[in-house]
């Protein structure tokens, strides 16, 4: 008896761990203990397997031995920026994240949206309003997942240059990769979908990150400025993304799927 009890516990403990391994995992860095400890015991009891360190150098070492599905990161962080850590996040992976910034910080939350940030929180937030975004930003990753093994093809061509999705690579012919970041492949991909339509601001803001715009984020205008200059021809810099004044901007290439 004491072994089929035993057997039973066991059971639990599995069916414990399997469903903790369901639970979306959250990595917080937040150097101010006054935040962070309560905020990890309100995440925790709203249903999320939660991870806390104060440092940029703890979260990498964290990153580095765990798989997470949501990194919520303070830009001003002791040693090292939050942006600084978002953006090697960024170059090797696809994780979400979520920026802590001051009210004032402005510059730094605009800096933060431009390299792909896919949400951000003004200081000082209230715990559920976070708890919603982390949601929001996990089922948004979810459908887009979901969206794009259904939908997707390899490729898409316009020109001569080509947008390889397996690789997220921009090429020009047999030219080597053009660099890109990855809110301006997101911006790049939402254009090569949506040829020779007018998109306004808000709706470049939500397809890339799946909010609206306010009166200061100038993100996507300093997104489509940069891409213009990787995409630009000599006689004319704006011949592929154009303005639409009091409307939007339009990708104005046929576009094929390959």
């Amino acid at each position: 008896m004491r072994g089929a009890g035993g057997s039973r516990v066991l059971a639990r403990a599995e069916g414990k761990t399997a469903a903790a391994r369901l639970l979306p995992r959250l990595l917080i860095v937040e150097d101010e203990d006054d935040i962070r400890e309560p905020l990890a015991r309100y995440l925790a009891r709203k249903g999320f397997v939660i991870t806390a360190v104060r440092t940029a150098e703890k979260a990498r070492r964290v990153l580095s031995e765990a798989e997470f599905d949501l990194l919520i990161v303070d830009i001003m962080l002791p040693g090292e920026s939050g942006l600084s850590l978002m953006e090697e996040v960024r170059a090797t992976t696809d994780l979400p994240v979520i920026l802590v910034t001051a009210r004032t910080e402005t510059a730094d939350r605009i800096a933060g949206l431009e390299r792909g940030a896919d949400d951000y929180v003004c200081k000082p937030f209230d715990a559920g309003e976070l708890a919603a975004r982390a949601k929001a930003v996990l089922g948004r990753v979810r459908r887009t997942v979901a969206s794009a093994i259904l939908s997707e093809p390899d490729a898409y061509q316009f020109g001569d240059w080509t947008l390889d999705m397996g690789t997220r690579t921009l090429t020009r012919g047999a030219d080597a990769p053009v660099p890109m970041t990855l809110a301006e492949f997101r911006l790049l991909h939402v254009f090569v979908r949506h040829p020779r339509r007018v998109l306004s601001r808000d709706q470049l803001l939500d397809l890339t990150a799946g909010r609206s715009a306010d009166p200061l984020d100038r993100s996507i205008d300093n997104q489509i400025s940069r891409l213009r200059r990787r995409l630009s021809c000599r006689s004319d810099p704006n011949a592929l993304i154009r303005t639409v004044w009091g409307a939007g901007y339009i990708f104005s290439a046929e576009v094929r799927r390959l």
